[in-house]
């Protein structure tokens, strides 16, 4: 069984719009495709978070061939979920995705990630599985595999690596305000929630970022 980490290039002249507008806008640093749902019938419902202006991409994304509702939730600080109805078979590349996701003996893990022109995927499955999907991706689209290892525990699940400690100060931190900007809290608020020392609070907040920003890095082309 492999486990590989993909990036998928597409020429400029095979680029579907609505890649475009996920990968290379210059409203938007990063879309993730978090969740989907297949049906039978010639509608698909994918849900997106953006990291960049949400209204320009509601805008330009309805208006895109083959996509029939874009519904967007409140903005949260770095993030927005879009809710797009799409048609799969006016929209190729999706269409692909949702082939190799429907192959026996293959996953394609979640979330999907666009960004700086590409989409990065994580893939695990039967290697000859995989060479099958990637034979019948469209015209103008190139795969590369950026990296084949092994399948670990909580990698989709950074906040799994945590410690309970340290689990209770990033809740703590983030309830207080610690991570908003600006900041509303400090480590001494951090360690009067949690009834422990400033010194022992930033050193669990340390140890909990760094365990989820290593993970992140890891899944998403960063060195381990």
């Amino acid at each position: 069984m492999k486990h590989l980490h993909v990036t998928v290039h597409i020429d400029d002249d095979h680029a579907p719009e609505f890649f475009e507008l996920l990968a290379n806008s210059s409203a938007i640093n990063e879309t993730r495709l978090v969740d989907w749902s297949m049906t039978a019938d010639d509608q698909s419902t994918l849900l997106y978070t953006v990291d960049g202006d949400p209204t320009t991409f509601a805008e330009r994304a309805a208006d895109t061939a083959g996509i029939d509702s874009v519904e967007l939730s409140d903005t949260t600080p770095g993030q927005t979920y879009v809710l797009v109805v799409m048609r799969p078979l006016e929209t190729p590349l999706f269409a692909a995705i949702q082939r190799a996701s429907t192959e026996a003996g293959l996953i394609v893990r979640k979330p999907i990630v666009y960004r700086n022109g590409t989409m990065s995927a994580r893939v695990i499955g039967d290697a000859s599985v995989l060479q099958r999907a990637l034979d019948d991706a469209p015209n103008g689209v190139e795969v590369q595999i950026d990296r084949i290892g092994r399948l670990q525990s909580h990698s989709n699940d950074p906040v799994g690596t945590l410690s309970e400690r340290q689990r209770e100060a990033v809740g703590a931190a983030l309830e207080l305000g610690y991570y908003n900007q600006p900041r509303e809290a400090t480590h001494e608020d951090v360690a009067a929630k949690l009834d422990c020392a400033p010194p022992t609070a930033s050193d669990h907040l340390q140890k909990a970022e760094a365990k989820i920003i290593r993970a992140m890095m890891d899944e998403f082309g960063g060195t381990a």
